[in-house]
Formats: structure tokens, sequence, C-alpha cells
């Protein structure tokens, strides 16, 4: 599914390449090409929010499967498109059905055995960095009218396969109509021998599930009346094993995008350019060839090392690494170039420039090793299953919403700033996010979302503060 979110990153390029290359009618300016290319980032947030209340209501499975549909109608629209309104509505659906991906997530989360959870869940980045390998290497041989053809074709493949999952056993017992009852156990049962074929583990998994869901149905009868189901939300949300984990993941998202990780990603070429354009044998797109190779490499060992090392480590890590390759960028970049009195700028090292690219793809590797990836998988591990629909799809739309702010402002700032003093930002917010990961994020590595919630919950620290006062009072 997390497929498509890369497909749709990349693909605008190669749409923007075709229209200026064509023989057609529909000649784009640059204000119609910046459409273009954002009103998939602009609309996806969309889809995230209306995820969350779909797949609460409707199930995990069926919002993966209505994902498909939207992105389907897409594909064959700019397949036919003839006009310039059809290619933006054709974005604007194609970034409501990302939107709808959140749901990958949080079926994946609930699916998975607590010691390969992580591994799974960093899987979707993996996927997001093929998907965007895709449209470039079949921009070699296809033109975009016809790479809408294998994409849709793609879209009806995901479809099909989906259809065969069984759905999330969390849903099934938490969250469908009715009362818990000997038919929804049963149905649960079901799903959860299909994911877990060894006794052992399918009774291991039956004893989490019924222990975070036994006193959690969600009975849909409340929610007829529209002031009790606010009500509930807000108590809900208002709970520390819900606010703390919702708090964390709004700082980490925020700390991830100031970092500088996606403005690096997005804006490549520009960013190669203004640090000189050429790195010995390699020119602006021999680097991003190189940095989109390092992304894709170091997201598939991220995903076998968050299996081992948890969550925390490669985080810490991640972004310590992140501030020494910024803070290095931004040295050579300070006693390499000098300007003159007109502004214009002059190259002291010249023969070392291999220096600055390394730097700037040992940021990109150490980032993706940990910062640019992780966050996201940890929407479905932190939230409790009660809001994690919700709550998810208000994650995405928060992450994305400040990713377009930060992609979208980089322009502006970089008249104001120079190179060097951005690099020196991003390196000293890495740093930060480094600190606030080390006192604020617990690991979840190995932990049932029950121990999870159990973690953030208040009557946590009031056993703890009882039992100290207890002790102390015991003492002579």
């Amino acid at each position: 599914m997390t497929i498509k979110s890369g497909i749709n990153m990349a693909y605008s390029t190669i749409l923007l390449d075709g229209l200026e290359s064509d023989n057609v009618d529909m000649k784009v300016t640059e204000s119609e090409a910046s459409w273009i290319a954002s009103l998939v980032t602009i609309t996806l947030p969309i889809g995230s929010l209306i995820a969350g209340p779909l797949m609460d209501k409707f199930g995990r499975k069926i919002v993966c499967l209505l994902s498909c549909v939207p992105a389907a109608i897409a594909w064959v629209s700019l397949i036919f498109a003839k006009s310039l309104i059809t290619i933006y509505a054709a974005r604007v659906v194609a970034g409501i059905s990302a939107g709808l991906t959140t749901v990958g997530l949080v079926y994946i989360s609930e699916i998975t055995h607590p010691q390969i959870r992580s591994m799974l869940l960093c899987l979707t980045s993996v996927f997001v960095s093929f998907g965007i390998l895709i449209p470039c290497c079949l921009a070699v041989m296809l033109d975009w009218r016809k790479m809408n053809i294998i994409f849709f074709v793609l879209e009806c493949f995901i479809f099909f396969i989906l259809y065969f999952v069984p759905e999330s056993p969390y849903w099934l017992v938490c969250f469908q109509n009715g009362m818990l009852d000997e038919k929804r156990i049963c149905k649960m049962k079901h799903s959860l021998r299909q994911l877990n074929k060894r006794q052992t583990i399918y009774e291991e998994e039956y004893s989490r599930i019924m222990e975070t869901c036994g006193n959690r149905v969600v009975n849909d009868k409340a929610s007829k009346n529209i002031i009790a189901s606010v009500k509930n939300y807000y108590h809900t949300f208002a709970s520390p094993e819900a606010y703390k984990p919702m708090l964390i993941l709004f700082l980490l998202f925020l700390l991830q995008q100031l970092s500088g990780s996606y403005v690096i990603i997005f804006y490549a070429i520009s960013v190669f350019r203004e640090m000189g354009g050429t790195f010995g044998n390699f020119n602006e797109h021999g680097a991003l060839v190189m940095l989109g190779t390092i992304r894709f490499v170091i997201s598939i060992v991220t995903v076998f090392c968050s299996r081992k090392y948890g969550r925390r480590v490669l985080c810490i890590l991640s972004g310590i690494g992140m501030a020494i390759s910024m803070f290095l960028s931004g040295m050579y970049m300070h006693f390499a170039v000098s300007y003159d009195e007109n502004g214009n700028t002059e190259e002291t090292m010249v023969d070392q420039k291999w220096l600055l690219l390394f730097f700037v793809l040992a940021y990109i590797c150490t980032g993706s090793f940990g910062f640019i990836i992780i966050p996201w998988t940890l929407i479905g591990e932190l939230l409790p299953v009660s809001i994690r629909g919700i709550g998810g799809g208000v994650m995405v739309s928060f992450a994305y919403i400040i990713m377009f702010a930060v992609i979208k402002s980089y322009p502006y700032i970089l008249k104001s700033m120079t190179i060097e003093s951005i690099f020196f930002f991003f390196s000293f917010v890495s740093l930060i996010g480094a600190a606030f990961i080390y006192f604020f994020l617990p690991e979840t590595l190995g932990k049932s979302f029950s121990d999870i919630e159990k973690f953030f919950s208040s009557t946590r620290k009031k056993k703890m503060h009882d039992t100290r006062r207890s002790a102390n009072s015991r003492d002579p």
C-alpha cells in the first residue's frame, strides 16, 4: 500500500517533464507546475483525517481496500487527461488516496507480534523508497501516459492481494458493532488463527488482545448521541495514555521536519547547486542518484536493526549523526566559500568538494537510519487502541502539514540566509531531537500494547509513588 505514496512523490517530476516536452495543448506555467507538484501533499492530510473514523467504523481491511479505489480513478483520469483541470483533479484524488494508506500503519501494528512489529513497520518506509525508484526507472522506457497504465494495473493487483488478508483481530473485538459475544470472539479467533499458525504464538496473542481490548468494546449506539460521543472522545483523548504519546509524536514530527531531512530530499538538486554543483566526478544529478540509493539501502538496514536494538537507540544515534554531518557541512561552506563586496561567491577548496558531498550524504544516511523513518512507525505503537484510528490520522495529517510548510518556505528562507547558516540550523535541531528522544521517548521493542499504555497511564506513577511512600514509612 505504501508504495503508492512513494510513486506519487516521484511522479510529479516525471509528469511535469512530460508536459513540458510533449507537443500537446497542455503547456503549464511555473505557477501551474507548482500546483501540480504540491496538490498531493496538500490533500494528503484530508485522507489521513478521514481514515481514522472510517477504519474504526468499517474495519482496517475495508479501508485498505477503499484506498485503492480513488488511486485507480486518479490513474485512469491521467491516462485520458486532455485538460489541466483533469490533472488537478487527479492529483487531488491521488493525495486523498495516499492519506488513506495511514490505515496500513495501524493494521500492521495490530496483526504483528511485538518482537517483529518494529521491523515490519519500518518496512513501510522501505516501500515508500521503493515507490520513489519505480517511476524513475520507468521514465527511461515510457512516457507519462503509458506509465499511468502500469500504475493502474499495479493498483488493481494491490486490491486483489488485500482482498484475501484477514481483518485485524483487535478491531473485531474492540470496535465492531454490538456487544462482545461469542460470535465476535469466534471471528477474532478465526482471523488470529490465519495470522498465527503456531499454537503457542496464537495463545500468546489471544491473551494480549483480550487484555488490551476486553474492557474497551466500543458500542456504536452511544455515538448516536452527538454530545455524548464528543464527551466520550474528549475523556478518551484527555487520558494520560492518549495525550502523552500524542504530545511526544507532535514534538517528534516537528523536530523531524525542522531538522531538514525532507528539505534535502525534496530540494536535492537545488541544494547541490547551492553547494557548487560538481563534486569531483559527480554533478548534481549523479549526487541525486546516490542520495536516493543510499536512502533505499539504509532503510532496509534499519528494518533489521530496529528489531535488535529498538527505536530509542537508533533514533538517538541518528539524531547525533545528522547533527555532526550538518555541522561539518556548514563548517566546510564557512571556510571554503567566501563572498566579495558584490555578494558573489568564490570557492577556495575546489579539490576537496567531494568532502562536502560526503557530509551531506552522511546526513541522509544517518537520517534514514532512524529520524526519517522511525517516527512514522511509532504512530502504530505509541497510540492506544481506543484512539489509534483517529489519533493516527491526526498525527499523519500534522506531519504532512508541517512538511508542506517547511518545504514551501525553504526557497524564501534561502533568500534571507546562506546555505551554511541553514546547515547549522539543521544541525542544532537534529541535536535537540536526539536529546528529546533520550529524555521522553520510551522503548517499545518487545512490549505489548497493554504494556505501552500502562507506561503512559497516571495510575502507574501513582502506584510507584504509593510503593515508595510505603517503603519509606517502614524505614526506621
